[in-house]
Protein backbone atom coordinates (compact mmCIF):
# COMPACT_ATOMS: atom_id res chain seq x y z
CA UNK A 1 0.00 0.00 0.00
CA UNK A 2 1.59 3.31 -0.74
CA UNK A 3 1.13 5.97 1.56
CA UNK A 4 -0.93 8.20 -0.25
CA UNK A 5 -3.11 5.44 -0.54
CA UNK A 6 -2.97 4.72 3.49
CA UNK A 7 -3.62 8.06 4.13
CA UNK A 8 -6.97 7.47 3.22
CA UNK A 9 -7.31 4.69 5.39
CA UNK A 10 -10.03 5.06 7.90
CA UNK A 11 -8.26 4.03 10.92
CA UNK A 12 -5.37 6.15 9.96
CA UNK A 13 -7.72 9.24 9.80
CA UNK A 14 -9.20 8.49 13.16
CA UNK A 15 -5.36 8.05 14.70
CA UNK A 16 -5.19 11.29 13.08
CA UNK A 17 -7.78 13.08 14.85
CA UNK A 18 -7.20 11.77 18.09
CA UNK A 19 -3.06 11.14 18.59
CA UNK A 20 -2.92 15.32 18.91
CA UNK A 21 -5.27 15.01 21.84
CA UNK A 22 -3.41 12.81 23.94
CA UNK A 23 -1.27 15.48 25.60
CA UNK A 24 -3.88 16.48 27.23
CA UNK A 25 -3.44 13.16 29.63
CA UNK A 26 0.30 14.72 29.96
CA UNK A 27 -1.54 18.06 30.79
CA UNK A 28 -3.23 16.50 33.67
CA UNK A 29 -1.18 14.81 35.27
CA UNK A 30 1.08 17.27 35.48
CA UNK A 31 -1.67 19.68 37.15
CA UNK A 32 -2.50 16.71 39.52
CA UNK A 33 1.59 15.75 40.41
CA UNK A 34 2.06 19.94 41.37
CA UNK A 35 -1.08 19.77 43.34
CA UNK A 36 -0.35 16.56 45.53
CA UNK A 37 3.00 17.98 46.17
CA UNK A 38 4.31 20.61 48.71
CA UNK A 39 3.89 24.88 47.87
CA UNK A 40 7.57 24.92 48.54
CA UNK A 41 8.61 22.68 45.28
CA UNK A 42 5.53 23.61 43.00
CA UNK A 43 7.30 25.46 40.07
CA UNK A 44 9.96 22.85 40.57
CA UNK A 45 7.25 20.37 39.73
CA UNK A 46 6.32 22.03 36.69
CA UNK A 47 9.31 22.75 35.18
CA UNK A 48 10.81 18.85 35.74
CA UNK A 49 7.65 18.21 34.42
CA UNK A 50 7.98 19.95 31.50
CA UNK A 51 11.77 18.83 31.38
CA UNK A 52 10.97 15.03 31.37
CA UNK A 53 9.08 15.54 28.66
CA UNK A 54 10.92 17.47 26.06
CA UNK A 55 13.83 14.23 27.34
CA UNK A 56 11.79 11.47 26.79
CA UNK A 57 10.65 12.81 23.05
CA UNK A 58 13.96 13.60 22.09
CA UNK A 59 15.85 10.07 23.40
CA UNK A 60 12.98 8.20 22.27
CA UNK A 61 13.09 9.62 18.96
CA UNK A 62 16.67 9.95 18.42
CA UNK A 63 18.02 5.83 20.16
CA UNK A 64 14.37 4.58 21.63
CA UNK A 65 12.11 4.02 18.14
CA UNK A 66 14.86 2.06 16.94
CA UNK A 67 15.00 -0.54 20.06
CA UNK A 68 11.10 -0.97 19.62
CA UNK A 69 10.40 -0.54 15.99
CA UNK A 70 7.55 -2.02 14.37
CA UNK A 71 5.36 -4.79 13.93
CA UNK A 72 7.08 -6.66 11.08
CA UNK A 73 10.54 -4.97 11.00
CA UNK A 74 14.05 -6.24 11.19
CA UNK A 75 14.48 -7.46 14.83
CA UNK A 76 17.52 -9.50 16.99
CA UNK A 77 16.34 -12.90 17.81
CA UNK A 78 17.84 -15.11 20.45
CA UNK A 79 17.67 -18.69 19.95
CA UNK A 80 16.48 -20.96 23.16
CA UNK A 81 15.58 -24.22 23.25
CA UNK A 82 15.27 -24.55 19.40
CA UNK A 83 12.83 -21.68 19.09
CA UNK A 84 13.66 -18.43 17.74
CA UNK A 85 12.57 -15.30 20.51
CA UNK A 86 11.91 -11.78 18.99
CA UNK A 87 13.84 -9.94 21.72
CA UNK A 88 14.59 -5.97 20.11
CA UNK A 89 14.44 -4.30 16.66
CA UNK A 90 17.48 -3.04 14.58
CA UNK A 91 15.90 0.33 12.89
CA UNK A 92 17.99 2.52 12.32
CA UNK A 93 18.80 5.86 14.77
CA UNK A 94 17.36 9.03 14.55
CA UNK A 95 14.05 7.99 12.99
CA UNK A 96 16.08 7.27 9.78
CA UNK A 97 13.91 5.75 7.00
CA UNK A 98 10.83 6.97 8.03
CA UNK A 99 9.13 9.52 5.07
CA UNK A 100 6.77 11.30 7.90
CA UNK A 101 3.66 11.18 5.56
CA UNK A 102 0.30 9.78 7.06
CA UNK A 103 1.73 6.02 7.12
CA UNK A 104 0.70 3.48 10.28
CA UNK A 105 4.23 3.68 11.44
CA UNK A 106 5.09 7.15 11.65
CA UNK A 107 1.38 7.96 13.56
CA UNK A 108 2.81 5.15 15.53
CA UNK A 109 6.13 7.17 16.38
CA UNK A 110 3.76 10.35 17.41
CA UNK A 111 1.70 8.46 19.42
CA UNK A 112 4.81 6.64 21.01
CA UNK A 113 6.54 10.25 21.65
CA UNK A 114 3.35 11.19 23.92
CA UNK A 115 2.88 7.88 25.75
CA UNK A 116 6.95 8.17 26.93
CA UNK A 117 6.30 11.75 28.12
CA UNK A 118 3.27 10.32 29.97
CA UNK A 119 5.38 7.41 31.55
CA UNK A 120 8.10 10.06 32.30
CA UNK A 121 5.49 11.66 34.45
CA UNK A 122 4.88 8.99 36.94
CA UNK A 123 7.80 8.84 38.60
CA UNK A 124 7.92 12.58 38.93
CA UNK A 125 4.93 12.31 41.28
CA UNK A 126 6.29 9.39 43.67
CA UNK A 127 9.79 11.67 43.80
CA UNK A 128 8.28 14.67 44.84
CA UNK A 129 9.87 17.56 46.67
CA UNK A 130 12.97 15.68 47.08
CA UNK A 131 14.42 14.49 43.41
CA UNK A 132 16.78 16.51 41.82
CA UNK A 133 15.68 18.41 38.25
CA UNK A 134 18.85 17.22 36.60
CA UNK A 135 18.64 13.58 37.63
CA UNK A 136 15.08 13.15 37.09
CA UNK A 137 16.30 13.96 33.43
CA UNK A 138 18.82 11.24 33.50
CA UNK A 139 16.46 8.75 34.56
CA UNK A 140 14.11 9.99 31.79
CA UNK A 141 17.04 9.45 29.33
CA UNK A 142 17.53 5.59 30.60
CA UNK A 143 13.66 4.90 30.44
CA UNK A 144 13.02 6.48 26.94
CA UNK A 145 16.10 5.34 25.72
CA UNK A 146 16.01 1.61 27.20
CA UNK A 147 13.68 0.44 29.59
CA UNK A 148 10.13 1.52 27.92
CA UNK A 149 11.30 0.61 24.08
CA UNK A 150 12.35 -2.74 25.36
CA UNK A 151 9.67 -3.54 26.78
CA UNK A 152 7.05 -1.97 24.15
CA UNK A 153 9.08 -3.70 21.26
CA UNK A 154 7.87 -7.18 22.89
CA UNK A 155 4.06 -5.89 23.48
CA UNK A 156 3.62 -3.61 20.45
CA UNK A 157 5.96 -4.49 17.82
CA UNK A 158 5.93 -8.00 17.31
CA UNK A 159 8.22 -9.46 20.40
CA UNK A 160 8.03 -12.46 21.93
CA UNK A 161 4.96 -11.06 24.41
CA UNK A 162 2.56 -10.76 21.29
CA UNK A 163 3.43 -14.09 19.73
CA UNK A 164 2.62 -15.70 22.41
CA UNK A 165 -0.51 -16.84 20.96
CA UNK A 166 1.14 -17.76 17.93
CA UNK A 167 4.20 -19.61 19.15
CA UNK A 168 2.71 -21.23 22.11
CA UNK A 169 -1.24 -20.74 21.97
CA UNK A 170 -1.97 -18.64 24.84
CA UNK A 171 -4.77 -16.86 23.14
CA UNK A 172 -3.92 -14.13 21.01
CA UNK A 173 -0.81 -13.12 22.68
CA UNK A 174 -0.30 -10.66 25.45
CA UNK A 175 -2.91 -8.19 24.99
CA UNK A 176 -2.70 -4.40 25.79
CA UNK A 177 -4.48 -1.95 23.93
CA UNK A 178 -4.17 1.40 25.37
CA UNK A 179 -0.25 0.74 27.14
CA UNK A 180 -1.65 -0.57 30.19
CA UNK A 181 1.53 -2.19 30.37
CA UNK A 182 3.87 -0.52 28.57
CA UNK A 183 3.39 2.93 29.90
CA UNK A 184 1.59 2.93 33.19
CA UNK A 185 3.43 -0.27 34.62
CA UNK A 186 6.64 0.33 33.18
CA UNK A 187 6.37 4.09 34.53
CA UNK A 188 5.03 2.73 38.19
CA UNK A 189 7.47 0.50 38.82
CA UNK A 190 9.99 2.92 37.75
CA UNK A 191 8.44 5.17 40.40
CA UNK A 192 8.44 2.54 42.81
CA UNK A 193 12.28 2.54 42.18
CA UNK A 194 13.06 6.05 42.39
CA UNK A 195 11.04 5.89 45.99
CA UNK A 196 13.43 3.18 47.01
CA UNK A 197 16.15 4.68 45.94
CA UNK A 198 16.05 8.23 46.60
CA UNK A 199 13.99 7.20 50.41
CA UNK A 200 11.15 9.15 52.19
CA UNK A 201 10.79 12.91 52.81
CA UNK A 202 11.98 13.94 55.96
CA UNK A 203 9.79 14.00 58.84
CA UNK A 204 7.48 11.13 56.51
CA UNK A 205 7.82 8.23 59.07
CA UNK A 206 8.80 9.13 62.97
CA UNK A 207 10.90 6.54 64.52
CA UNK A 208 7.67 5.45 66.66
CA UNK A 209 6.30 4.32 62.82
CA UNK A 210 3.84 7.05 62.61
CA UNK A 211 3.52 8.50 59.79
CA UNK A 212 2.04 12.07 59.54
CA UNK A 213 0.06 13.23 56.79
CA UNK A 214 1.58 15.42 53.78
CA UNK A 215 -1.03 16.73 52.25
CA UNK A 216 -0.85 17.99 48.75
CA UNK A 217 -1.07 22.22 48.86
CA UNK A 218 -3.90 22.95 45.84
CA UNK A 219 -6.63 20.19 45.83
CA UNK A 220 -8.22 21.70 42.49
CA UNK A 221 -5.27 21.63 40.66
CA UNK A 222 -5.61 18.04 41.34
CA UNK A 223 -9.42 17.65 40.89
CA UNK A 224 -9.18 19.74 37.68
CA UNK A 225 -5.68 17.87 36.55
CA UNK A 226 -8.03 14.54 37.20
CA UNK A 227 -10.64 15.74 34.61
CA UNK A 228 -8.24 17.17 32.02
CA UNK A 229 -6.86 13.59 31.88
CA UNK A 230 -10.07 11.96 30.22
CA UNK A 231 -10.23 13.13 27.10
CA UNK A 232 -6.56 12.56 26.51
CA UNK A 233 -7.02 9.04 27.88
CA UNK A 234 -9.81 8.05 25.71
CA UNK A 235 -7.64 9.37 22.59
CA UNK A 236 -4.98 7.41 23.77
CA UNK A 237 -7.04 4.44 24.48
CA UNK A 238 -8.44 4.78 20.78
CA UNK A 239 -5.49 5.52 18.98
CA UNK A 240 -3.67 2.75 20.56
CA UNK A 241 -6.27 -0.09 20.03
CA UNK A 242 -6.40 1.14 16.54
CA UNK A 243 -2.61 1.82 15.91
CA UNK A 244 -1.07 -1.76 17.66
CA UNK A 245 -4.70 -3.89 18.21
CA UNK A 246 -6.44 -4.08 15.04
CA UNK A 247 -9.76 -2.15 16.33
CA UNK A 248 -11.66 -0.15 14.25
CA UNK A 249 -12.82 3.55 13.81
CA UNK A 250 -16.71 1.76 14.47
CA UNK A 251 -15.06 0.69 17.71
CA UNK A 252 -14.14 4.57 18.81
CA UNK A 253 -17.52 4.96 20.55
CA UNK A 254 -17.52 1.45 22.88
CA UNK A 255 -13.45 2.17 23.75
CA UNK A 256 -14.84 5.72 24.58
CA UNK A 257 -17.33 5.01 27.11
CA UNK A 258 -15.40 1.88 28.35
CA UNK A 259 -12.96 4.72 29.26
CA UNK A 260 -15.36 7.06 30.92
CA UNK A 261 -17.19 4.08 33.00
CA UNK A 262 -14.07 2.69 34.06
CA UNK A 263 -12.70 6.24 35.86
CA UNK A 264 -16.37 6.67 36.93
CA UNK A 265 -16.67 3.59 38.93
CA UNK A 266 -12.92 3.71 40.32
CA UNK A 267 -13.68 7.39 41.30
CA UNK A 268 -17.32 6.86 42.76
CA UNK A 269 -15.67 3.19 44.60
CA UNK A 270 -12.76 5.43 46.40
CA UNK A 271 -15.18 8.31 47.34
CA UNK A 272 -17.24 5.77 49.49
CA UNK A 273 -14.50 3.87 50.87
CA UNK A 274 -12.91 6.85 52.27
CA UNK A 275 -16.11 8.44 53.35
CA UNK A 276 -16.03 4.94 55.14
CA UNK A 277 -13.09 5.09 56.96
CA UNK A 278 -12.46 8.79 57.50
CA UNK A 279 -15.66 10.21 58.14
CA UNK A 280 -15.49 12.35 55.10
CA UNK A 281 -14.47 11.90 51.67
CA UNK A 282 -10.86 11.99 50.74
CA UNK A 283 -10.61 14.23 46.97
CA UNK A 284 -6.97 13.40 46.72
CA UNK A 285 -8.03 9.35 46.96
CA UNK A 286 -11.23 9.71 45.11
CA UNK A 287 -8.68 11.93 42.16
CA UNK A 288 -6.52 8.82 42.33
CA UNK A 289 -9.14 6.47 42.02
CA UNK A 290 -10.65 8.06 38.88
CA UNK A 291 -7.09 7.56 37.22
CA UNK A 292 -6.71 4.27 38.25
CA UNK A 293 -9.86 3.56 36.33
CA UNK A 294 -8.27 4.83 33.55
CA UNK A 295 -5.12 3.48 34.01
CA UNK A 296 -7.22 -0.20 34.26
CA UNK A 297 -9.56 0.80 31.28
CA UNK A 298 -6.07 0.59 28.95
CA UNK A 299 -5.66 -2.69 28.39
CA UNK A 300 -9.48 -3.83 28.06
CA UNK A 301 -10.92 -0.65 26.54
CA UNK A 302 -11.70 -2.14 22.91
CA UNK A 303 -12.52 -5.73 23.79
CA UNK A 304 -15.42 -5.94 26.77
CA UNK A 305 -18.63 -4.92 27.08
CA UNK A 306 -19.65 -1.55 29.44
CA UNK A 307 -20.89 -3.84 32.23
CA UNK A 308 -17.35 -5.25 32.57
CA UNK A 309 -15.43 -1.72 32.15
CA UNK A 310 -17.51 -1.09 35.18
CA UNK A 311 -16.54 -4.34 37.38
CA UNK A 312 -13.17 -3.56 36.10
CA UNK A 313 -13.17 0.52 37.62
CA UNK A 314 -14.90 -0.57 40.64
CA UNK A 315 -12.67 -3.20 41.59
CA UNK A 316 -9.20 -0.61 40.31
CA UNK A 317 -10.89 2.29 42.77
CA UNK A 318 -10.81 -0.28 45.68
CA UNK A 319 -7.06 -1.82 45.27
CA UNK A 320 -5.86 1.84 44.78
CA UNK A 321 -7.06 3.27 48.07
CA UNK A 322 -6.03 -0.32 49.89
CA UNK A 323 -2.69 0.17 47.98
CA UNK A 324 -2.27 3.64 49.13
CA UNK A 325 -2.12 2.42 52.81
CA UNK A 326 -0.11 -0.49 52.47
CA UNK A 327 2.39 0.56 50.56
CA UNK A 328 2.79 3.79 53.10
CA UNK A 329 1.72 1.95 56.24
CA UNK A 330 3.03 -0.99 56.46
CA UNK A 331 5.69 -0.86 53.88
CA UNK A 332 7.44 2.55 54.52
CA UNK A 333 7.32 3.89 51.04
CA UNK A 334 6.73 7.56 50.63
CA UNK A 335 4.54 8.29 47.42
CA UNK A 336 3.25 11.45 47.39
CA UNK A 337 1.45 11.17 44.46
CA UNK A 338 -0.19 8.05 44.80
CA UNK A 339 1.62 6.95 41.71
CA UNK A 340 2.57 3.53 42.70
CA UNK A 341 -0.46 2.52 43.65
CA UNK A 342 -2.51 4.19 40.79
CA UNK A 343 0.09 3.34 37.45
CA UNK A 344 1.17 -0.19 38.62
CA UNK A 345 -1.45 -1.37 40.85
CA UNK A 346 -4.32 -0.64 38.85
CA UNK A 347 -1.92 -1.35 35.45
CA UNK A 348 -1.22 -4.71 36.50
CA UNK A 349 -5.30 -5.45 37.50
CA UNK A 350 -6.26 -4.01 33.93
CA UNK A 351 -3.91 -6.66 32.54
CA UNK A 352 -5.17 -9.19 34.34
CA UNK A 353 -8.76 -8.03 33.63
CA UNK A 354 -7.92 -8.39 29.72
CA UNK A 355 -7.19 -12.35 30.42
CA UNK A 356 -10.49 -12.97 32.56
CA UNK A 357 -13.01 -10.99 30.59
CA UNK A 358 -11.27 -9.83 26.76
CA UNK A 359 -11.71 -12.63 25.27
CA UNK A 360 -12.36 -16.61 25.06
CA UNK A 361 -9.78 -17.66 23.43
CA UNK A 362 -7.64 -20.33 25.72
CA UNK A 363 -4.53 -19.54 27.82
CA UNK A 364 -5.45 -16.14 27.11
CA UNK A 365 -5.15 -15.16 31.05
CA UNK A 366 -1.41 -17.61 30.82
CA UNK A 367 -0.57 -15.06 28.21
CA UNK A 368 -1.59 -11.99 30.72
CA UNK A 369 0.09 -13.66 33.40
CA UNK A 370 3.18 -14.35 31.51
CA UNK A 371 3.22 -10.37 31.04
CA UNK A 372 2.55 -9.48 34.36
CA UNK A 373 5.89 -11.83 35.27
CA UNK A 374 7.94 -10.30 32.71
CA UNK A 375 7.37 -6.78 34.59
CA UNK A 376 8.14 -8.10 37.58
CA UNK A 377 10.50 -9.97 37.07
CA UNK A 378 12.60 -8.35 34.38
CA UNK A 379 11.50 -4.85 34.04
CA UNK A 380 11.00 -4.09 37.96
CA UNK A 381 14.61 -5.01 38.43
CA UNK A 382 16.40 -3.34 34.91
CA UNK A 383 14.97 0.04 36.15
CA UNK A 384 15.82 -0.08 39.71
CA UNK A 385 19.24 -1.22 38.75
CA UNK A 386 19.83 1.68 35.79
CA UNK A 387 18.61 3.86 38.39
CA UNK A 388 20.67 2.73 40.85
CA UNK A 389 24.03 2.80 39.06
CA UNK A 390 23.08 6.16 38.18
CA UNK A 391 22.27 7.67 41.99
CA UNK A 392 26.27 6.23 42.50
CA UNK A 393 27.42 8.25 39.97
CA UNK A 394 25.42 11.48 41.48
CA UNK A 395 23.10 11.68 43.95
CA UNK A 396 19.53 11.57 42.89
CA UNK A 397 17.76 13.35 46.07
CA UNK A 398 18.23 16.31 47.13
CA UNK A 399 20.55 17.65 49.92
CA UNK A 400 19.29 18.29 53.62
CA UNK A 401 19.47 21.81 53.02
CA UNK A 402 17.23 21.70 49.68
CA UNK A 403 14.56 20.07 50.85
CA UNK A 404 14.36 22.03 54.19
CA UNK A 405 14.17 25.37 52.00
CA UNK A 406 12.18 23.62 49.20
CA UNK A 407 12.92 22.30 45.83
CA UNK A 408 11.85 25.89 44.35
CA UNK A 409 14.10 28.13 45.93
CA UNK A 410 16.85 25.30 46.05
CA UNK A 411 17.23 24.23 42.26
CA UNK A 412 15.23 27.64 40.78
CA UNK A 413 15.90 30.11 43.39
CA UNK A 414 12.89 31.59 43.57
CA UNK A 415 9.01 30.17 44.94
CA UNK A 416 6.12 29.09 42.74
CA UNK A 417 3.79 31.87 44.74
CA UNK A 418 6.21 35.02 45.96
CA UNK A 419 3.52 36.78 47.17
CA UNK A 420 1.99 34.79 49.83
CA UNK A 421 3.65 33.31 52.72
CA UNK A 422 4.46 29.66 52.88
CA UNK A 423 3.64 27.59 55.79
CA UNK A 424 6.49 25.72 57.08
CA UNK A 425 6.34 22.35 58.31
CA UNK A 426 9.63 22.33 60.72
CA UNK A 427 7.38 20.63 62.87
CA UNK A 428 7.76 17.57 60.39
CA UNK A 429 11.32 17.65 60.43
CA UNK A 430 13.42 15.66 62.71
Amino acid sequence: MTPATEAYDPSLFACMVLVPLVPLALAGLVLMNTGLGRTRSAAHSMLASMAAIAVAALVYCVLGFSWEGIAGGSAHTVAVAGRHWDWIATAPFCLRGLTFTSTRANLQVLLQVCAVGLAALIPLSAGADRWRISASCFSTALLAGWTYPLFAHWVWAGGWLAQLGSTDGLGRGFLDAGGASTIQVVGGLTALSIVWIIGPRRGKFAEDGIAPAIPGHNIVYVLFGSLLVLPGWIALNGAGAMLFAGATPSQTPLIAINTLLSAAAACLVALVITRFRFGKPDASLSANGWVSGLVASSAICASVSPLVAILAGLIAGGLVTAAVELLELRMGVDDPGGAISVHAVAGIWGLLAAGLFAGSERGQLTAQIVGVATLLGVILPLTYSLNWLLDRLRPQRTTREGERLGMDLHELGAGAYPEFMIHTDDFLQR
